[in-house]
C-alpha cells in the first residue's frame, strides 16, 4: 500500500480554519500532521481543535520534520519566497497560497528553484477544481458560445468597508502583501480566466488610489487579448457604492455568466434558450484541489495549478500594477513616497 503524503502547515490562520485546513485531513492519500505559527499557544490551539498531532512556532522545525513530506505555505505573500525556497532546499514538495509571491520576480526565482531541484510546486489556484468552473471550460471548450469574442469582468466592493489607516491589516499592505485587494481577489479571476481560455497576452492596464484611506491601490483597469484573439476588458474598483461581481465570456452564438466568489448558479445563455447550473462550492473550498495535487505527488494524476501557470498569472497583475507602483521589479514595497498616491 502506498504512503500517504503526510502534510505540514505554516501559517495556521484563518484560511486554513475550513477552506483549507480540513481538506488535507480528508482527502485519499493524505494526511495533516504539523502545523506551525510564530506563536506557539496559537498553533497548540490549532492543532488541538483539529486532532493534529503535532505544533511548531519555528517553520523551520517543521520543514526539517522527517514526519512531515510535503508543506503548505498559508501566510501572507511576505513570507511566500522565504519558506518556498526553505522548504525546496528541504527537497519536499510545496503547496503555497495565492498569489505565488508579491511580485513576478519573486514567483519566477521559486519557480526556477523548484525546477532545478527536480521538487513538486503546487500554488492555491484551488477554483480550477471547482465544479462551477469545471463547467464554463466544459461550455467553452465545446463550442456551445461559438468563437469566444469578448470577456468582461467586473468586481466592485463599497467603500465603507475600506480598513481605518491606524489599523491596517495586512492585506493592505504592500510588504505583505503585494499590494492591496487587487492581489489578493483579482488574482483567483485573472488565474480562471487563464484556465478557461489560455493565457492572456497582450495585457494592459493602469492602477490609481482614489479613496486615499490607505497607500496601496484601491482602482484598477485592464484589457487584454485571448489566445484566440478576442478582446477582454476588467475593472477593480474597491472603492465604490454597490458590491458587485461578476465575469461574461462572450461568443458569437451564446455567452455564459458566473461569479468567481459567489455560489450564484452559472448562466448561459444560446438562441435555445437560457440554462443555469446551480453547482454548489464545498464546505471546504479547497478540498477538491488538493485532491489533485495529492493524486498527482502519488502518481495518479495530474494538478491543474503549478508555478508555471501561477507565474502568468504574476506577470498579468504586475503589468496592470505598474504604472501605479513605478516598478514592480525590485522592493518597490519600501519605495512609499513614489507611488502614485505620493506623486
Amino acid at each position: 500500500m502506498q504512503a500517504p503524503i503526510r502534510w505540514g502547515i505554516i501559517g495556521c490562520g484563518n484560511v486554513t480554519e475550513v477552506k483549507s485546513g480540513p481538506g488535507f485531513q480528508l482527502a485519499e492519500g493524505s494526511e495533516l500532521v504539523a502545523v506551525m505559527r510564530r506563536n506557539g499557544a496559537l498553533a497548540e490551539d490549532y492543532a488541538k481543535r483539529h486532532g493534529v498531532a503535532k505544533w511548531y512556532d519555528s517553520a523551520a522545525a517543521l520543514i526539517d520534520d522527517p514526519d512531515v513530506t510535503a508543506v503548505y505555505i498559508a501566510t501572507p505573500p511576505g513570507t511566500h519566497r522565504e519558506y518556498a525556497l526553505q522548504v525546496c532546499a528541504a527537497g519536499k514538495p510545496a503547496y503555497i497560497e495565492k498569489p505565488m509571491a508579491r511580485n513576478f520576480a519573486e514567483s519566477l526565482e521559486v519557480t526556477e528553484a523548484f525546477e532545478r531541484a527536480g521538487v513538486p510546486l503546487f500554488v492555491a489556484y484551488y477554483r480550477r477544481a471547482l465544479p462551477r468552473f469545471l463547467k464554463v471550460k466544459e461550455i467553452v471548450d465545446a463550442g456551445r458560445l461559438g468563437r469566444v469574442t469578448g470577456v468582461y469582468v467586473r468586481h466592485t466592493s463599497p467603500a465603507k468597508r475600506s480598513p481605518n489607516w491606524d489599523n491596517l491589516p495586512w492585506r493592505f499592505q504592500a510588504e505583505e502583501a503585494g499590494g492591496g485587494l487587487f492581489l489578493d481577489l483579482a488574482a483567483h479571476t485573472l488565474d480562471i480566466l487563464d484556465y478557461i481560455l489560455g493565457a492572456l497576452h497582450p495585457v494592459a492596464g493602469r492602477a490609481a488610489n482614489n479613496g486615499g484611506r490607505y497607500a496601496v491601490e484601491d482602482g484598477i483597469a485592464m484589457h487584454f487579448q485571448t489566445p484566440n484573439g478576442a478582446l477582454g476588458t476588467a475593472h477593480w474598483n474597491f472603492m465604490g457604492f454597490a458590491k458587485e461581481e461578476i465575469v461574461i465570456i462572450e461568443g458569437a452564438e451564446g455567452r455564459v455568466s458566473f461569479s468567481v466568489f459567489g455560489n450564484e448558479p452559472v448562466k448561459l445563455e444560446t438562441e435555445g434558450g437560457v440554462e443555469e447550473f446551480d453547482l454548489q462550492n464545498p464546505a471546504h473550498v479547497q478540498r477538491p484541489f488538493i485532491q489533485t495535487m495529492v493524486n498527482a505527488l502519488l502518481g495518479k494524476g495530474e494538478c491543474a495549478s503549478d508555478g508555471r501557470t501561477a507565474m502568468r498569472t504574476a506577470r498579468v497583475m504586475d503589468i496592470a500594477l505598474q504604472s501605479y507602483y513605478g516598478s514592480r521589479e525590485d522592493a518597490f514595497w519600501l519605495r512609499e513616497s513614489e507611488w502614485g498616491a505620493k506623486r
